[in-house]
């Protein structure tokens, strides 16, 4: 079984429950379907209102070649500065 947090996200347990009514001529098809059918709409939800959501690939991208950017840079000054030897670096 999935973990607590994920159930929410598993829509296997329902499309077995509509295919066990299917198999008994149920009339619980339609109650089960519409559960299928609200559950969809809640994760629509959710996923629209996940944060980047909007962001292209193109934009992410984007965005990651400057967050590296700026990790080569930061890491470019941090080395400048430990050359520096100002200050003492304790060694573990």
């Amino acid at each position: 079984p999935p973990p607590p947090a994920q159930e929410g996200f598993s829509f296997l347990p329902l499309v077995h429950d509509i295919i066990k009514c299917m198999d008994k001529d149920s009339q619980d098809v339609h109650q089960v379907l519409n559960e299928l059918k609200n559950k969809f709409q809640e994760m629509r939800k959710l996923i629209s209102s996940m944060p980047g959501i909007s962001v292209s690939p193109e934009q992410q991208q984007q965005q990651l070649q400057n967050l590296r950017e700026q990790v080569r840079t930061k890491n470019e000054l941090l080395q400048k500065y430990k050359s520096l030897c100002m200050f003492e670096i304790p060694k573990e």
